[in-house]
């Protein structure tokens, strides 16, 4: 069975975005790009919000024909687009490059998702991460802190009555200044 994995990269100060949806301020350099494409090349599907999934569907899809991206850019153009995704959306009708559309967060549907992926789902978005944890359906946390304040935005964990208790199990630093912090699930 695949464990849930939070990717996650925030700000010094908690913000996985600025106001007006501002990414501009992340520090992923060459380094960090193949670190994130060997850990996510190795999960069985990416899970996300409708937000998130829009904002990777608007880019990934053709980002290897643009000549000025990097090799780790490009990697990771075809590891997004063949691996199989899930949206969480109420609004979303249909979306492609091999996109499930699910309503709801639902524990026994999960934990499907979880026994039909061994290797582990991606789970990304700050909304669908807290709905996940409200279920306690979150199984690692792997929250990458970029060397940058930016006062205020959308903080990667909303106010929850969920309680977690975790462990560290790795912590790395990149050449950038990012920091990786992975934690997982006490149960």
């Amino acid at each position: 069975m695949g464990d849930i994995i939070l990717f996650a990269g925030v700000s010094l100060d908690g913000f996985i975005e600025g106001p007006d949806r501002d990414i501009s301020w992340h520090v992923v350099d060459e380094e960090l790009h193949l670190h994130f494409n060997e850990q996510l090349a190795a999960m069985g599907a990416f899970i996300s919000g409708r937000v998130t999934h829009e904002l990777m569907a608007g880019y990934w899809p053709t980002a290897d024909s643009d000549p000025a991206v990097t090799g780790a850019m490009r990697e990771f153009a075809g590891i997004w687009r063949d691996k199989p995704k899930y949206v969480f959306s109420s609004t979303l009708q249909e979306a492609a490059w091999n996109t499930t559309v699910l309503r709801d967060v639902d524990p026994g549907d999960v934990a499907a998702l979880k026994e039909r992926y061994p290797g582990g789902l991606s789970l990304s978005g700050a909304d669908l991460a807290a709905a996940f944890r409200r279920h306690d359906l979150i199984d690692e946390y792997r929250v990458y802190v970029h060397p940058v304040l930016i006062g205020r935005g959308k903080p990667l964990f909303q106010d929850t009555d969920a309680r977690a208790s975790l462990r560290l199990t790795e912590t790395r630093a990149f050449g950038n200044g990012v920091v990786l912090l992975r934690y997982g699930r006490v149960r």
